[in-house]
């Protein structure tokens, strides 16, 4: 029988290599073979205001029993949760939900994210049934008002944070913030399913109003290096990423991650786990036992971080402030 993992506290603590040791850690030794690595992209000199390089985000925490198995798994492991996102949208929550996560993510200082849909890729077009380019983006006029509706009524019960998967969308909400219509400190950021791959449309998507970018996990990184030179909005990188996204773990470039790419929001998805969005009472216990083990990634993620004596510090948790970017400007004023 496995004995049962001892709490944190129980644990012996992860030592930090010394202060002297070249960074990263491994370079010297593969020099010595005479296999020197590339040359370092730069370190990011920006950070949150708070002066954090770097906050932890939990994805597709899909209602207030996730919201609650996040907490309390990121309890007993001491992972300090900075947001959380959903991905199965407003309109898949009642109101009561949404202000049961409210609430719940208020009284544990955490950022609640949820998607603003719907999107192609659940229309009734051919983009249903394909990943192509249209994916998650708001389809025609129709999808576009569905999505602005959704926004206004997260934002008036309480939401601070939406997550989107279109420009147009994103556009249109940043010009409703600009005007009045949604609180002026609400906070888009956008999904994975747009993406930027390079550092011209990363700085767009700031532009057109992103405050933090979800870019793609495949990018290396002196990619993302490049990004981070563009523009100053957050970057948001899955660390681990769903098989929708690549499956790809990168757990040991953690630390490299955050030295070029800060500040930057490091995200635990999950290999191997099926897609269950929109979620709900029939995908219960999956969608909790997949949260657990979200929770446990990152608590994997950030041991790898403890071992480098380098890192620069996370922000606060609690901390939600992000920097003033430049935008487009909006349109000149209707002649009267």
């Amino acid at each position: 029988m496995v004995a049962p993992t001892a709490h944190r506290e129980d644990r012996e603590p992860v030592t930090a290599p010394p202060e002297d040791r070249p960074f990263p850690p491994g370079r010297s030794e593969l020099e010595s073979l005479g296999l020197p690595g590339p040359a370092a992209p730069p370190t990011s000199p920006l950070a949150f205001p708070d002066g954090g390089a770097w906050r932890l985000e939990i994805p597709s925490v899909e209602g207030p029993e996730a919201l609650a198995e996040v907490i309390r798994t990121a309890g007993r492991l001491e992972v300090p949760v900075h947001r959380v996102s959903q991905g199965s949208g407003v309109g898949m929550l009642r109101d009561v939900e949404i202000g049961d996560m409210v609430q719940a993510a208020e009284e544990n200082g955490i950022d609640l994210c949820l998607f603003v849909r719907p999107g192609a890729d659940w229309d009734t077009g051919a983009s249903a049934g394909t990943t192509g380019s249209v994916s998650a983006r708001s389809r025609g006029s129709a999808q576009l008002q569905a999505g602005i509706a959704q926004a206004r009524r997260a934002a008036a019960l309480g939401v601070r944070s939406l997550l989107v998967s279109d420009e147009g969308l994103l556009w249109s909400l940043h010009r409703l913030r600009e005007r009045g219509d949604l609180p002026a400190r609400t906070r888009f950021k956008v999904s994975v399913m747009a993406a930027p791959a390079n550092p011209a449309a990363f700085r767009v998507q700031g532009l057109l109003g992103a405050d933090t970018v979800n870019v793609p996990s495949d990018l290396t990184i002196h990619q993302l290096a490049e990004l981070r030179a563009a523009g100053p909005a957050a970057i948001d990188f899955y660390v681990e990423s769903p098989d929708n996204v690549g499956g790809f773990v990168r757990h040991h470039e953690i630390a490299e991650v955050v030295r070029v790419s800060a500040p930057v929001y490091v995200k635990f998805g999950l290999r191997n786990a099926r897609g269950v969005y929109p979620a709900g009472e029939h995908l219960a216990a999956e969608v909790l036992a997949a949260t657990r083990e979200r929770v446990r990634r990152a608590r994997l993620g950030l041991d790898e971080l403890e071992r480098h004596s380098a890192v620069r510090a996370a922000s606060p948790v609690g901390s939600h402030s992000l920097a003033a970017a430049e935008r487009f400007p909006g349109p000149p004023p209707a002649a009267p």
